[in-house]
């Protein structure tokens, strides 16, 4: 089924894998139920013999602003309400039964939602028959004069056929015949059920014309439901305890040697017409668990599979007796299926074990439906996904159909109705996805005979024989039959014929002389026929003695075998004996085994859940993780932008601070200054001048007695001296190892300090403080040795960075070199610390370090 618009899934032969295996796509037929009053409003209108478009109710259009819209859906074949049950069967069940004889597997099912028409397509009513009473008329009117006798095949319980003797066939008739002594009509011939006479048809034109007259056939037939994913047999006789009443046990599906699916201990029973097979049928019909919900006053709450199993062997050479080898048997089967439709429990307002019902019938469906997209799935884009066969016991049952045992048609039912529009369209989403799948084409089984039409042969045969015993006397040929008949046809014909006896002239001579020597060559052939006939009754006595002497010289012999026999017999009953008892310990073994896998069922079922349950914990409780995590570290990039923004704006207003402070000491210095010197410009004795001393970092220098000018750039950090690298905290010492060790007094010793010729993050995040020694070469060609010092920090990214704040230069100086010249007036040391102003600080991140110089004051 195709359908037009863009929700259609594009097919992709190309990426199918190439196999030599001929392929068929699953049939799809549409039927729609003509609606139950003419004032409903329909939703479904049938546009061509294979098309259908679907539009939403007006209702639905108005609540949902115009969401759904039209849409069409193509089938194999779309029947209209007007269709008749023998127009569907001619289409759709027809051609599955000519399959059937022809050792071909079939499975059909009806699909929709409830209400639909599912069980009147596949039941019918009185007067009109469905596929089902019509597949057996078929089938029966095909098959009718080549069928066996009862008990000549017989279930193995395996899923197969054995062939029974004549002897035990015939015992298993009496033995049956003996149980029905109260009617004395066979049940093939009895009337049939009036409630149901008038689903069954009986038009013998629809029949099989090609059938095997060389073969004999046998129909068996069987009746299941899968209520609540447990199988129950709908034709057991189970007996009936009116005190304590016994549910009915489950059975379980098991795999023949053929790896094919069936219900272990399922009954099968063989029928003879359509009349019998039909009242089977009904019998179980009548235990198929029905209710009365808000849609359906006949709800199924099952799925029925109701089993035509059509046994067939080839005769033997002569045409009389079916061949005793069990390979040559050929046993085809037709599935009926009658699902149960899906529906919504706010729709039916079920409650208790209606809603677990309409719990386990949508699962199932489901899982029908996960099937059948796997299926496609793998058919299309040559995946090798796993089917979930198991997960349901309808798809468990018939994966054997799918992996191409036979043909599958499905007829989906759907009801015009608008109020089971959205239902409808999942339906036809279905249908249109199970149309797209394509099932291995069965390979044909011929049965193996020695030549064709040997049963027609004898037949003729015989009606020639009786025809020249009738015409030959009968009872004298059937008495000679020691005789050679054609050596007694030899001497009858060989009799002369009689010359005319008309005498016309007295003087004739001759004639009476030749009537003499006639008459006595007949007569000398007659004493011959006596004679001989006289011999053959001797030897016929003869015999007949010899016969009753061997009589009664095997009577003893007979009465030996006699006793032998019922010495078999009993051993045959204590056997019997032994077996039955085991057949019920094996049954105690299966119902305890079936108790057991519904336990484990449950409990998987529980597992299953539990397991989801924790895993939707695990998930939430990871997603929360994650999310707190994120959240901590934004809410730490924050807090260290907004440290490092407030450390930086703090530096700021210190640093502003201690400017205006420092200019402000410079104005009264500078004051003073002229204080001072008109104080002692207007002294009569010249006071000589007092050197004053000022702390630059660890160099003593003179303080000039004129004025000095305003600083242009003052110092961002106040002036420290060199010891307070030696404080209490924790420093990282950097000192390349291609630096060199310099003689002096003044070199810095750090307490605490961490040496290391290369930074690293591990050292870093153990300190507070970080030292730099950096040497290079001064103008004058002396070594020159700058302290670099930061404070250390974390990063919100998780590494640590420095941020420098001053730089202490320490340089040795030789004082007798010739190109320094000294000042007068001024105590030259040997050698002088230099420290420089604090410039920007330097930021780096990780253990990536960038330096910038300082330029002396």
């Amino acid at each position: 089924m195709q359908r037009s618009g863009k929700g259609k899934t594009p097919r992709r032969p190309g990426q199918r894998k190439q196999c030599n295996i001929e392929k068929d796509p699953v049939g799809v037929y549409c039927r729609i139920r003509p609606l139950g009053t003419e004032d409903e409003e329909c939703c479904i209108e049938m546009i061509s013999s294979s098309t259908i478009q679907l539009h939403a109710p007006d209702g639905l259009k108005a609540n949902r602003n115009g969401e759904y819209k039209e849409t069409q859906y193509s089938f194999k074949k779309v029947f209209g309400v007007n269709t008749t049950q023998i127009e569907l069967f001619e289409d759709v069940g027809k051609l599955l039964i000519e399959d059937l004889i022809q050792c071909k597997n079939g499975l059909l099912f009806t699909y929709g939602v409830t209400g639909s028409g599912k069980t009147y397509t596949m039941t019918g009513s009185p007067g009109e028959g469905g596929l089902l009473p019509r597949s057996l008329d078929m089938l029966f009117n095909s098959i009718g004069p080549f069928q066996t006798k009862r008990f000549v095949f017989k279930p193995d319980d395996k899923n197969g056929m054995e062939i029974q003797s004549q002897v035990d066939a015939l015992l298993e008739r009496q033995k049956r015949d003996s149980q029905q002594s109260v009617s004395k009509i066979p049940s093939s011939r009895q009337k049939a059920d009036p409630e149901i006479a008038d689903m069954i048809s009986s038009d013998d034109a629809c029949k099989v014309e090609n059938v095997d007259e060389d073969s004999c056939y046998s129909v068996f037939v069987s009746y299941i439901e899968i209520y609540n994913n447990y199988i129950y047999d709908l034709l057991e006789d189970a007996p009936f305890d009116p005190i304590r009443p016994k549910p009915p046990q489950s059975k379980i599906l098991r795999e023949d040697q053929n790896h094919n699916m069936y219900v272990a201990g399922c009954t099968e029973i063989e029928v003879k017409s359509t009349e019998e097979a039909f009242e089977v049928f009904w019998k179980g019909q009548k235990k198929r668990r029905i209710a009365n919900t808000q849609l359906n006053r006949e709800s199924s709450r099952s799925h029925s599979v109701f089993t035509l199993k059509l046994v067939q062997a080839p005769l033997d050479a002569d045409g009389d007796h079916i061949l005793q080898d069990k390979n040559q048997v050929n046993v085809s089967q037709l599935c009926l299926v009658d699902l149960a439709g899906s529906e919504r429990t706010n729709r039916t307002r079920a409650e208790g074990s209606r809603l677990r019902e309409a719990g386990n019938i949508n699962q199932s469906l489901m899982t029908l439906r996960t099937c059948m997209e796997v299926l496609r799935e793998n058919q299309m884009c040559g995946t090798n996904k796993m089917v979930p066969y198991r997960d349901s016991k309808v798809t468990h049952l018939f994966k054997n159909y799918f992996d191409g045992e036979g043909k599958v048609r499905m007829v989906v039912c759907v009801n015009p109705k608008a109020d089971d529009y959205e239902e409808t369209i999942q339906v036809m989403r279905f249908a249109e996805m199970t149309q797209e799948v394509e099932v291995p084409r069965p390979v044909d089984r011929p049965i193996c005979g020695v030549a064709a039409g040997r049963r027609h042969r004898n037949q003729a045969f015989r009606d020639e024989l009786s025809r020249q015993l009738e015409e030959r006397g009968g009872p004298f040929n059937a008495g000679n039959a020691v005789r050679d008949p054609a050596q007694l046809n030899h001497l009858i014909e060989s009799l002369p014929a009689i010359p005319p006896c008309e005498l016309v002239d007295p003087a004739d001579d001759q004639m009476l002389p030749r009537l003499i020597e006639v008459l006595q060559r007949r007569h000398h052939t007659r004493q011959m026929i006596i004679e001989e006939f006289n011999k053959t009754a001797n030897t016929v006595n003869s015999m007949l003695q010899q016969f009753d002497s061997q009589l009664s010289s095997k009577g003893n012999f007979l009465h030996d075998q006699q006793s032998k026999l019922s010495e078999k017999d009993k051993v045959i009953v204590s056997q019997k004996t032994e077996i039955e008892r085991l057949e019920k310990k094996s049954k105690t073994l299966e119902y305890k085994i079936d108790i057991l896998q519904k336990t484990t069922d449950m409990y998987e079922q529980d597992k299953r859940t539990l397991q989801h349950e924790l895993e939707t914990r695990d998930h939430r409780l990871h997603r929360e993780l994650s999310d707190r995590r994120r959240i901590e570290q934004h809410m730490q990039g924050m807090v260290t932008d907004t440290r490092l923004k407030w450390e930086k704006e703090c530096e700021r207003r210190v640093n502003a601070k201690q400017l205006e402070m420092q200019n402000k000491l410079w104005v009264k210095d500078e004051k003073l200054k002229q204080l001072k010197a008109i104080v002692t410009e207007s002294s009569p004795a010249q006071r000589p001048e007092r050197p004053t001393r000022e702390r630059d970092g660890n160099i003593a220098q003179k303080r000039s007695a004129s004025p000095s000018p305003l600083p242009t750039a003052p110092a961002v950090h106040p002036i420290h001296r060199r010891s307070h690298s030696a404080g209490g905290e924790k420093w990282v010492d950097h000192k390349p190892s291609s630096n060199l060790d310099v003689d002096t007094v003044m070199q810095p010793i750090i307490p605490n300090a961490i040496k290391v010729s290369t930074p690293n993050e591990k050292a870093l995040s153990k300190c507070h403080k970080y030292v730099l020694r950096h040497q290079e070469l001064a103008s004058d060609g002396e070594i020159e040795t700058k302290l670099i010092k930061g404070n250390v920090f974390k990063t919100r990214g998780g590494g640590q960075a420095v941020q420098f704040t001053d730089i202490e230069t320490l340089r040795q100086e030789c004082p007798t070199a010739p190109s320094r010249k000294r000042r007068s007036g001024s105590a030259e040391r040997p050698a002088q610390l230099e420290e420089t102003e604090n410039t920007a600080p330097v930021t780096s991140t990780g253990s990536s370090y960038f330096y910038q110089k300082r330029r002396k004051p």
